[in-house]
C-alpha cells in the first residue's frame, strides 16, 4: 500500500495538483497514524515532499509540517536550490515552519542540513535577505548574556542565535558564504552603476560628435 500511495502523490504532484498529493498524505494520519506518513515520506524522492512542503504557509502548522523528520527535511531543503529564488521566501517559510514547531529540535535539524552537500549553502540563502545585518550588526553584537527566549522570534534571528552559540563550525561556514553573496551583490552593482554611467556618457557624447560633423561640412562647402 505504501509504494501505491507514493506513486499516486508523486502523480499528483507531477500533474501540479499539489493541494490534492498534501490532502492524500495527511488522510494516512487518520487510518494508520502518524509514523505511517512518515514511512511513506521517507519514501518519497525528495523533489517530491520538496513541491509539497514548498506550499507551507509559516503562519500555519500543517500534519506534514508536523511529522516529517530532520533527514527528510534536509534531503529536501537543499533542493530548493534548483528553483533559483532570489528572495527565498519559500526556503523562510520552510524553516520557520518546521525546525521552530513547538515539539522540535532545531538543532536536529541544523545538523542534518549541515551533513549534506550544499546545506551550508541552504542555510545561507535562508539568511540571505539579513546578510548584512548578520555579518555587520549582529556577528560583532555581544551576544554571549543574550539568551535564546530574548531573542526567539521563531526566525532568522533565533537560527543565527542558534547557530553562533550552539552549532560553531556550521556558524562559521555560513558567515563566510553570506560574505561571499554581499560581495557578489556589490560587484553585481557596481558593475550595472558602470553600464549606465557609460549609457549616460554615451548620450552626452553623441550630439556633440554629430555638430562636430556638421560644423566640418559646412566648412568643406
Amino acid at each position: 500500500m505504501t509504494h501505491a500511495l507514493v506513486v499516486q502523490a508523486s502523480t499528483l504532484i507531477q500533474s501540479g495538483d499539489i493541494v490534492r498529493a498534501e490532502e492524500l498524505l495527511t488522510a494516512l494520519v487518520e487510518t494508520d497514524g502518524d509514523y505511517a506518513l512518515v514511512e511513506v515520506l521517507d519514501d518519497m524522492a525528495p523533489k517530491d515532499l520538496l513541491a509539497v512542503i514548498r506550499e507551507y504557509d509559516s503562519s500555519k502548522q500543517s500534519i506534514l509540517s508536523l511529522l516529517i523528520t530532520p533527514e527528510q527535511f534536509a534531503r529536501a531543503v537543499v533542493l530548493d536550490r534548483l528553483y533559483g529564488e532570489v528572495s527565498h521566501d519559500h526556503l523562510r517559510g520552510m524553516f520557520n515552519s518546521v525546525i521552530f514547531r513547538e515539539d522540535a529540535d532545531a538543532g536536529e535539524f541544523i545538523n542534518a542540513i549541515a551533513d549534506l552537500e550544499f546545506g551550508y549553502e541552504a542555510i545561507a540563502d535562508y539568511l540571505s535577505e539579513r546578510a548584512e545585518e548578520i555579518v555587520g550588526i549582529f556577528h560583532a553584537f555581544d551576544t554571549e548574556e543574550l539568551s535564546r527566549a530574548e531573542i526567539s522570534d521563531h526566525d532568522w534571528k533565533e537560527l543565527t542565535w542558534l547557530l553562533r552559540h550552539e552549532h560553531a563550525d556550521v556558524y562559521e561556514n555560513v558567515l563566510l558564504l553570506l560574505k561571499a553573496q554581499i560581495e557578489a551583490r556589490e560587484m553585481a552593482e557596481a558593475a550595472e552603476l558602470e553600464l549606465e554611467e557609460d549609457g549616460e556618457e554615451e548620450v552626452k557624447v553623441t550630439p556633440v560628435e554629430k555638430e562636430d560633423i556638421d560644423d566640418d561640412e559646412d566648412s568643406a562647402i
